[in-house]
Protein backbone atom coordinates (compact mmCIF):
# COMPACT_ATOMS: atom_id res chain seq x y z
CA UNK A 1 0.00 0.00 0.00
CA UNK A 2 1.31 3.35 -1.03
CA UNK A 3 0.42 6.76 0.43
CA UNK A 4 0.39 9.66 -1.50
CA UNK A 5 2.60 12.17 0.08
CA UNK A 6 1.46 15.09 2.37
CA UNK A 7 -1.88 14.16 2.51
CA UNK A 8 -1.75 12.67 6.18
CA UNK A 9 -1.88 8.86 5.22
CA UNK A 10 -6.15 9.51 4.22
CA UNK A 11 -5.34 8.23 0.95
CA UNK A 12 -3.73 4.98 0.68
CA UNK A 13 -3.39 3.64 -2.79
CA UNK A 14 -5.63 0.43 -3.82
CA UNK A 15 -3.81 -2.95 -4.75
CA UNK A 16 -3.64 -2.48 -8.07
CA UNK A 17 -1.89 -5.88 -8.57
CA UNK A 18 -4.84 -7.79 -7.94
CA UNK A 19 -7.08 -5.69 -10.14
CA UNK A 20 -5.23 -5.60 -13.01
CA UNK A 21 -2.67 -8.55 -15.03
CA UNK A 22 -1.52 -6.09 -17.78
CA UNK A 23 1.89 -4.09 -16.68
CA UNK A 24 0.49 -1.14 -19.13
CA UNK A 25 -2.79 -0.92 -16.81
CA UNK A 26 -0.69 -1.51 -14.00
CA UNK A 27 1.14 1.23 -14.70
CA UNK A 28 -1.77 3.70 -15.95
CA UNK A 29 -3.79 2.80 -12.73
CA UNK A 30 -0.83 4.01 -11.05
CA UNK A 31 -0.69 7.20 -12.75
CA UNK A 32 -4.10 7.94 -12.93
CA UNK A 33 -4.83 7.53 -8.72
CA UNK A 34 -1.42 9.61 -8.53
CA UNK A 35 -2.76 12.61 -10.56
CA UNK A 36 -6.28 13.02 -8.86
CA UNK A 37 -5.33 12.33 -5.24
CA UNK A 38 -2.63 14.98 -5.69
CA UNK A 39 -5.50 17.28 -8.05
CA UNK A 40 -7.89 16.46 -4.79
CA UNK A 41 -4.99 16.78 -2.19
CA UNK A 42 -3.99 20.33 -3.48
CA UNK A 43 -7.82 21.87 -3.42
CA UNK A 44 -8.15 20.38 0.13
CA UNK A 45 -11.04 17.68 -1.04
CA UNK A 46 -9.09 14.58 -0.17
CA UNK A 47 -10.84 12.45 2.31
CA UNK A 48 -10.52 9.49 3.44
CA UNK A 49 -14.80 8.27 2.59
CA UNK A 50 -13.32 9.11 -0.99
CA UNK A 51 -10.79 6.22 -1.12
CA UNK A 52 -13.49 3.65 -2.98
CA UNK A 53 -14.90 6.25 -5.35
CA UNK A 54 -11.82 7.05 -6.38
CA UNK A 55 -10.62 3.96 -6.97
CA UNK A 56 -14.04 2.99 -8.85
CA UNK A 57 -12.61 6.04 -11.09
CA UNK A 58 -9.74 5.00 -11.44
CA UNK A 59 -11.03 1.42 -12.65
CA UNK A 60 -13.41 3.06 -15.13
CA UNK A 61 -10.42 5.00 -16.56
CA UNK A 62 -8.13 1.75 -17.14
CA UNK A 63 -11.52 -0.21 -18.58
CA UNK A 64 -12.31 2.22 -20.57
CA UNK A 65 -8.71 2.68 -22.27
CA UNK A 66 -8.76 -1.00 -22.38
CA UNK A 67 -12.27 -0.96 -24.70
CA UNK A 68 -11.04 1.71 -26.42
CA UNK A 69 -7.86 -0.10 -27.63
CA UNK A 70 -10.00 -3.09 -28.46
CA UNK A 71 -12.49 -1.01 -30.49
CA UNK A 72 -9.46 1.03 -32.43
CA UNK A 73 -8.32 -2.06 -33.74
CA UNK A 74 -11.44 -4.60 -34.21
CA UNK A 75 -13.86 -1.65 -34.80
CA UNK A 76 -17.02 -0.08 -33.39
CA UNK A 77 -19.15 -2.91 -35.33
CA UNK A 78 -18.65 -7.01 -35.17
CA UNK A 79 -18.95 -8.71 -38.57
CA UNK A 80 -21.73 -11.40 -39.07
CA UNK A 81 -20.54 -15.12 -38.68
CA UNK A 82 -20.05 -16.36 -42.27
CA UNK A 83 -22.59 -18.72 -43.35
CA UNK A 84 -25.57 -17.91 -41.27
CA UNK A 85 -27.64 -16.23 -43.45
CA UNK A 86 -29.68 -14.90 -40.48
CA UNK A 87 -26.55 -13.34 -39.00
CA UNK A 88 -26.51 -9.43 -38.51
CA UNK A 89 -23.55 -6.99 -37.92
CA UNK A 90 -23.85 -5.72 -34.03
CA UNK A 91 -22.28 -2.83 -31.92
CA UNK A 92 -19.55 -4.21 -30.49
CA UNK A 93 -19.42 -5.38 -26.92
CA UNK A 94 -16.66 -3.34 -25.73
CA UNK A 95 -17.86 0.11 -27.68
CA UNK A 96 -20.85 -0.57 -25.68
CA UNK A 97 -18.71 -1.31 -22.16
CA UNK A 98 -15.99 1.77 -23.20
CA UNK A 99 -19.31 4.10 -23.60
CA UNK A 100 -20.48 2.89 -19.96
CA UNK A 101 -16.79 3.47 -18.44
CA UNK A 102 -17.12 6.95 -19.75
CA UNK A 103 -20.51 7.55 -18.08
CA UNK A 104 -19.62 5.87 -14.86
CA UNK A 105 -16.73 8.38 -14.84
CA UNK A 106 -18.19 11.35 -15.66
CA UNK A 107 -20.77 10.86 -12.88
CA UNK A 108 -17.73 10.06 -10.39
CA UNK A 109 -15.96 13.21 -11.24
CA UNK A 110 -18.60 15.22 -10.80
CA UNK A 111 -18.90 14.04 -7.30
CA UNK A 112 -15.64 14.56 -6.33
CA UNK A 113 -15.56 17.71 -7.96
CA UNK A 114 -12.90 16.77 -10.82
CA UNK A 115 -15.18 17.45 -14.01
CA UNK A 116 -14.42 21.20 -15.35
CA UNK A 117 -17.82 22.04 -14.70
CA UNK A 118 -18.18 20.80 -10.60
CA UNK A 119 -14.44 21.88 -10.46
CA UNK A 120 -15.25 25.87 -8.89
CA UNK A 121 -18.22 24.60 -6.96
CA UNK A 122 -16.55 22.23 -5.18
CA UNK A 123 -15.21 23.19 -1.97
CA UNK A 124 -13.79 21.80 1.18
CA UNK A 125 -17.05 20.53 4.10
CA UNK A 126 -16.89 22.88 6.83
CA UNK A 127 -16.59 21.81 10.10
CA UNK A 128 -18.85 24.48 11.83
CA UNK A 129 -19.55 24.88 15.18
CA UNK A 130 -23.13 24.56 16.53
CA UNK A 131 -25.23 27.30 17.72
CA UNK A 132 -25.33 26.92 21.78
CA UNK A 133 -28.97 25.58 22.76
CA UNK A 134 -30.35 25.47 26.40
CA UNK A 135 -30.43 22.06 26.69
CA UNK A 136 -26.72 21.65 26.07
CA UNK A 137 -26.18 23.44 29.26
CA UNK A 138 -28.54 21.02 31.06
CA UNK A 139 -26.60 18.49 29.90
CA UNK A 140 -23.18 19.45 30.98
CA UNK A 141 -21.57 17.65 33.92
CA UNK A 142 -21.78 19.73 37.22
CA UNK A 143 -18.06 19.74 38.48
Amino acid sequence: MNLVENTGGMAPEPDWDGLFDDELELAAAREHWRRVTLELRDRQLLAATNGHALQRLIVAYVLYDRCLRTVATAGIVTKPKRGNSRAIARTSPYFTAMREMASDAAVLEQELGISPRRRSGATKAQNGKKAPRPADTYLKPVG
